[in-house]
Formats: structure tokens, sequence, C-alpha cells
């Protein structure tokens, strides 16, 4: 099944900035997390095309080949395993795309291919809003394999070494012709690696790695959020016979938090207020990561109200900048009252009538809208 555009499944447009298609992947890994969708195969699906579409989009490179040639600049099966680097290939290059199948393999190579790289890994880490603000420490432990202490890496038995391999004489890569075309293919004796085991090691039985569980220590920086990784250089899978190992990503998702609501550096919440305090003015007690800070309500202040505390926001992992906390307001409507306040609620209305435009402007501005609406459809 072909794959979807990279920009449609993010929903942006093809121009679209760094910053917002940071945004449209932090809202979609949400919606599709499979922590939030447990057992839903198809959100699951989604996440995993979200994140690709991402990690694509958001590295220069890998965004300006797949703008100019679609997926195929960015298969790592295809060409150099990451998408193309400049702006054509040669003549053997082409060949070797249209006529893999009819030979049996696939494009020319450029040489010996040689043992294979350690595969990078991924691993998904939690955090709540306070740690991924303020930084922590996190201790992991990941299946992985790494390189046998048995034969140092190598596959063979101790005392022993890999011999050159005998089809391909050390380059990997093995010649077909038909007719005028040749094609360069992966030997089948050694695999591309250009070397055979005669006698393999008893423990890891000739492929140089085992598989352990590694315990690690991850430092997390202050500032991150969902969708930033961090990468671990060395710490993925070791490579094939002594070849360097891949590297650990570390994809941070922030859970969601019980009173703030973050938006790049800057958190949000809701306060609720009486309403006397609304009407009269004085000061409240706000929540901010830090601890409780005073907050100053003006007299007459209306329901949705945003008032911004600088400052107290998020530092930004990239930079020295620091985000604001905006707090909304919320006049609290009084429940379970006596009968003695019902009375007094009773008695200040009273006084409110005939003074609706003095003290309720914007009731007064409704209902004269809605006078109007209906005047207009009689007349």
């Amino acid at each position: 099944m072909s794959k979807r555009d990279f920009y449609e499944v993010l929903g942006v447009a093809r121009d679209a900035s760094e910053r917002d298609i940071k945004k449209a992947y932090k809202r979609l890994a949400m919606k599709y997390h499979p922590d939030r969708n447990p057992g839903d195969a198809k959100a699951e699906e989604s996440f995993k095309e979200v994140k690709e579409a991402y990690e694509i989009l958001t590295d220069s490179e890998k965004r300006a080949a797949y703008d100019q040639f679609g997926h195929a600049g960015v298969d790592p099966n295809r060409g150099g395993g990451g998408g193309f680097h400049g702006g054509g290939g040669d003549f053997g290059d082409i060949f070797g795309d249209v006529f893999g199948d009819i030979f049996g393999g696939g494009r020319r190579g450029g040489g010996r291919q040689g043992p294979s790289r350690g595969n990078d890994l991924r691993y998904n880490m939690e955090l709540t809003l306070e740690e991924a603000v303020k930084g922590v420490s996190k201790e992991i432990r990941i299946p992985v394999l790494t390189s046998c202490d048995s034969c140092d890496g190598s596959g063979a038995k101790k005392g022993s070494s890999a011999q050159t391999c005998g089809t391909c004489h050390g380059q990997g890569q093995v010649q077909m012709r038909q007719g005028f075309f040749a094609v360069n293919q992966t030997c089948p004796t050694c695999h591309g690696k250009g070397k055979v085991i005669k006698d393999p090691c008893n423990k890891c039985h000739g492929q140089g790695r085992v598989e352990k569980t590694k315990t690690l220590n991850v430092k997390i920086p202050a500032g991150v959020d969902t969708g930033d990784r961090i990468r671990l250089s060395g710490e993925g899978e070791a490579g094939e016979m002594g070849a360097p190992s891949g590297d650990l990503y570390v994809q941070v998702h922030v859970k969601d938090h019980p009173i703030f609501e973050r938006d790049g550096n800057n958190l949000y919440c809701e306060v609720p207020i009486g309403f006397s305090t609304a009407a009269l003015g004085g000061e409240i007690e706000v929540p901010t990561l830090d601890g409780r800070v005073n907050l100053k309500v003006s007299a007459e202040t209306q329901t949705g109200r945003m008032f911004r505390l600088r400052g107290k926001g998020v530092k930004s992992v990239r930079s020295h900048a620091v985000g604001d906390l905006i707090c909304k307001v919320i006049i609290e409507t009084p429940v379970n009252l006596t009968e003695r306040q019902k009375e007094l609620l009773r008695e200040f209305d009273e006084t409110m009538e005939g003074a609706s435009k003095k003290h309720s402007p914007k009731a007064q501005g409704f209902f004269d809208g809605v006078k109007k609406f209906f005047d207009d459809l009689t007349s």
C-alpha cells in the first residue's frame, strides 16, 4: 500500500515552518498515542505514520530530499540509506533501479559493503509536566544486542579470525552479467561482509553480538516537550563483526497535567473566583510550578478575563527565553446557599432593577440586539 503524503499526514502546508510542523505533531501524537488508545491497532498505525512524517519534515536534509523526490528520496532501502544526496545519479544507478529485478539484485554499489553499523533504537519515555519543565535524570533498562565479550565482536572463536571471502575476494559484492549489462549484487556467501567465519564463537554462534539488558542513566534537559528526542550516541545495537554501534533515541511524551496546559513556553490554567471578588476586586492565590503566588484581581472583572504572570512559564530548552503563566479567571456561582444568603441576594437584585445598562452593559447590549433582530423580522 502506497504511503500518504507526509504533509497531508500532519495536516500542514508544504511551506509550513518547523514550529507549525511540531505543533501539528504534538496534537496528533497525543490523539493517537498507544497509551490513550489501548488495543486500537488503527490508532497505533496512525501514531507511527505521524511519527515518521514528523521525523522526516523536521530534518532539513531529509525534508529537502522528500520535497524533490517524494518517498523515494527518504527510503533507507534505496541508495545510501537515508535519501538522495545531490541532484542526480550515474548511469549505473538508473540501471540498478530499472533492471534490478531482472537480474535478481539491487542497484549497483560503490564497492565493498563491509560489516553493517548497528541499528538505532528508540525508547519512549513519559514525563510529568514538572519533570519536563525542570529536567530530570531517569534510569532506563533496554534489551539490546551488544558486542560479544567472548570474541570481542568478531564472531570467530578465540584464537581464530574471520577469513576473506573466496567468492567476492573481500569486496562484499559480485558482478552479474546479462549480455552487455553488468549489475553488482550483494555476495551470497558473506552477505556483503567481505569475510566469512570458518570457526564461529560458541557464545554468539558467529554473530559477534549477544542480547543483553542494558541499564542507562538518561539526563533529560529542562524545557523538553512532547515530540523532542534525546540522542545517546553509540548506545544502540552493536554493529556486525566489530562495526560501530547505532544510537539510542529517547522519545519524549509529556503527560497531561491536572492544572496546567502547555503551549510552547507558556502555561495556561483556569482559576475560579467568587462573585464578590470579581465585582469588588482583591487578591487571590494562584498556583505556579514554583509554588503559590498572589494575583491582584481588578474590580468589575468579567469571567474569562486573562491575567499574565511574566516569567512563570517554561524556560526554553533551546534558548534562555522563559514563557509566561496565563491565568483565565472563571466566576463561580455560589451553591448550597442558606436562606439568609438567598434573602441577601434577592435584596441585592432589587437594588439592580432599573439600572441594568449601568451595571450589566454586556447583558443589556445582548438583549437590545435580540430585540432589534425580532423587530427587523416583523418589519
